[in-house]
């Protein structure tokens, strides 16, 4: 993710092999403990580079469309025409209302005002990981779940990273973007705890059915905080560059890939399909690096390397307690 995104200096330096091999060693791992068909794998592998590249795509459609219209119209296209062909998820329509509210709406009004006022997208992809521990904690505060003592310490290793990232004080991210960001990972969670509270439905369905409730609310706030004289300008200026952004916003990251996600989870245990998201800010810090020329500093780094360090182990890190006490076990018995 850094590894592309770096100054000469001989720290950073240091510091982007450390992350290059970090990600390696990410994908040795997911590769060689993978019970995946390799098409299922190819599948993976496909929606992970969707996402990241997403924080490109949405960076690149603010230069043109103001926040809240970008997100109305996102979610227009996103809802219509699918569900005139997608069956609605079985679920009652408050449940169905506070998911679109904060998965959808919530999310994408904080995270899309986060890129407007200088959050870079590349950070933004990671920073926004930060809603697995904010899942962690809401399921503790309503659904009663208890921490594993991984999460702990995942979430004390992600909040240092966090911290470092937000202390970067150069031109790169403004403090506005990062705590919007932030919050933006907040309404991802609770969307989450909604699903859970849900229970099993289809996911593109929910996710279809989810996209009709945003659009309203967004063209409200577009109305309210943008303005009706720059709604007609981003309307009257709608061009090609526009037009496939939200192309690859609605399709491409949400029917595409929360069907080929569906799909997945739908052949494989969660604990299989779900440390593919780490990767997510993986492609999007280094497209960002690539296709936007952004640049991390030398604390943004090291933050990151801890987000993605303490991310791991609130995944993954059960997993390998569980097996070191097999081997410990079976050296014993």
């Amino acid at each position: 993710m850094v590894l592309l995104a770096v100054d000469c200096n001989a720290q950073l330096h240091a510091c982007c092999m450390s992350t290059r091999s970090t990600h390696a060693a990410l994908m040795r791992f997911y590769l060689g403990n993978c019970a995946m068909s390799p098409k299922d794998l190819m599948l993976a592998l496909v929606v992970i580079v969707v996402w990241g590249m997403n924080f490109v795509v949405i960076k690149v459609g603010l230069d043109d469309i103001p926040p809240m219209l970008l997100g109305a119209l996102r979610f227009m296209l996103a809802a219509f025409p699918a569900v005139l062909f997608i069956k609605r998820p079985q679920m009652p329509l408050r449940w169905l209302l506070a998911y679109g509210g904060t998965i959808s709406l919530g999310q994408f009004a904080f995270l899309f005002s986060a890129m407007k006022v200088g959050m870079p997208a590349g950070l933004a992809s990671l920073v926004l990981q930060s809603q697995a521990f904010f899942t962690l904690f809401f399921a503790v505060l309503f659904l009663g779940e208890r921490l594993r003592a991984s999460n702990l310490v995942g979430l004390v290793i992600a909040a240092g990273g966090l911290l470092l990232i937000g202390m970067q004080g150069d031109r790169s991210m403004t403090l506005a973007g990062f705590l919007l960001t932030i919050c933006a990972a907040s309404m991802w969670a609770m969307g989450n705890i909604v699903t859970r509270k849900v229970g099993k439905v289809n996911l593109v369905g929910l996710v279809v059915w989810g996209s009709l409730i945003p659009p309203i609310p967004f063209f409200a706030l577009s109305w309210v905080l943008e303005g009706p004289e720059a709604i007609k300008g981003a309307l009257g200026g709608f061009g090609m560059d526009s037009a496939l952004v939200l192309i690859y916003l609605a399709f491409g990251a949400t029917i595409l890939g929360y069907g080929l996600w569906s799909r997945l989870l739908s052949r494989y245990p969660a604990n299989t399909v779900a440390p593919f998201s780490l990767l997510v800010p993986v492609v999007g810090l280094t497209s960002a690096a690539v296709l936007l020329d952004e640049h991390l500093g030398l604390l943004q780094a090291a933050g990151a390397l801890l987000v993605m360090l303490g991310l791991g182990i609130n995944v993954g890190g059960g997993w390998l307690v569980s097996r070191v006490r097999t081997a410990f076990g079976s050296s014993t018995a």
